[in-house]
């Protein structure tokens, strides 16, 4: 369930209290404020500044932020920022209460500050992460909580501090992508229902209103919690966090999630989760989509469901006018995804880390 208050301390100051002395004179500790347009705009800078280090581009937007800061974000997440004297942030943590045991945290610091006040601020907002660790595992009952924050590959700064502050680098992700032109539209009969080897890929059903099937949601949540058991870092999470989290996705459209049933007996036994992938505000580029979740039960597996549903997602995005598909596939897993991805025309734009450290709850 999702907690009606969150679960995280909003002060910042009850958890690190005074700056440490390596910051300027005047720098504090603060939270933003999603209502003020400078201090959302700083933050959008930061962590596109952020994006373009590590990988050549950035592609966030206000959107974006605002997920993490926003009144409706801070059910699951709570944020901290570094001002300096004239109140500008100069580096940003954010935290997500993603499912029990494990904790996201978002961790950016401005490019170009000085070596001595980067790592003074990159150390203040993981003291503040450990601090929110020990009140969200707390809460939940826990005796360890996880804290799991990411890297670009080759942002030697980020490896640097996060070794430093007693993470590990635990995994690898090739961040892929795959072009899509008009005629595959044609790709599947219908994106909206189509059958192959006696398997029926269909779009999650939605009402008059609009709004879709509640079994269906449940169907989709309870696949991708089967096919996801035992892949890495994985952890139960309740149909109500599953939904609440995925719907404050900026790119969450209800048209983009899909069902795979066997024909005979209706049973659902894969689902793929899309979102859209926006070019960004004063772009001409043509925008496109992401496969957020895709998963097949065990049992079902070898049946051509996997691509069955990758094509579904293809055929949708040539049909809208888009250029592309994304998706994110573990690099050291043994299941062989990848290789479907490549034979499918997917290729790694760039690879991202996972660094996890375990925080006692005392």
């Amino acid at each position: 369930m999702i907690p009606d208050e969150s679960r995280f301390e909003p002060d910042p100051e009850e958890i690190v209290g005074e700056p440490p002395a390596a910051l300027p004179d005047g720098w504090v500790v603060d939270s933003p404020d999603p209502a003020d347009r400078v201090d959302l705009a700083r933050l959008t800078q930061l962590l596109r500044d952020h994006e373009r280090q590590g990988r050549g581009w950035a592609g966030a937007g206000v959107d974006d932020v605002l997920v993490e800061v926003s009144e409706a974000g801070l059910r699951t997440r709570e944020n901290v920022v570094v001002r300096d004297e004239a109140h500008l942030a100069r580096a940003w943590g954010s935290v997500h209460d993603r499912a029990g045991g494990r904790m996201l945290f978002l961790h950016v610091v401005e490019r170009g500050l000085p070596d001595r006040v980067a790592r003074a601020c990159s150390d203040l907002l993981v003291e503040w992460a450990v601090g929110q660790a020990v009140a969200v595992g707390s809460a939940r009952g826990l005796d360890v909580q996880q804290i799991d924050t990411g890297a670009y590959a080759g942002d030697e700064r980020q490896a640097r501090w996060l070794t430093d502050a007693g993470f590990t680098r635990v995994r690898t992700w090739w961040q892929m992508s795959r072009p899509v032109v008009a005629d595959e539209a044609d790709l599947v009969p219908s994106i909206d229902e189509w059958s192959d080897r006696g398997v029926r890929f269909r779009q999650v059903r939605r009402a008059g209103d609009g709004l879709p099937d509640d079994s269906d949601l449940r169907a989709v949540h309870d696949v991708l919690e089967e096919a996801f058991r035992d892949h890495f870092n994985s952890w139960e999470e309740t149909f109500d966090e599953f939904l609440h989290r995925l719907r404050e996705d900026p790119g969450h459209r209800w048209d983009h999630w899909w069902l795979a049933e066997l024909e005979d007996s209706d049973e659902p036994v894969g689902a793929l989760v899309g979102t859209v992938s926006e070019s960004g505000a004063g772009s001409s580029a043509p925008d496109g989509s992401y496969v957020s979740y895709i998963g097949v039960r065990e049992a079902a597996r070898g049946r051509g469901v996997a691509k069955g549903l990758l094509r579904t997602i293809i055929a949708d995005a040539a049909g809208r006018g888009r250029d592309r598909v994304g998706l994110e596939v573990d690099a050291d897993s043994s299941t062989g995804a990848d290789g479907l991805y490549t034979s499918m025309g997917w290729v790694t734009k760039y690879v991202t880390e996972s660094w996890h450290r375990d925080v006692p709850v005392v």
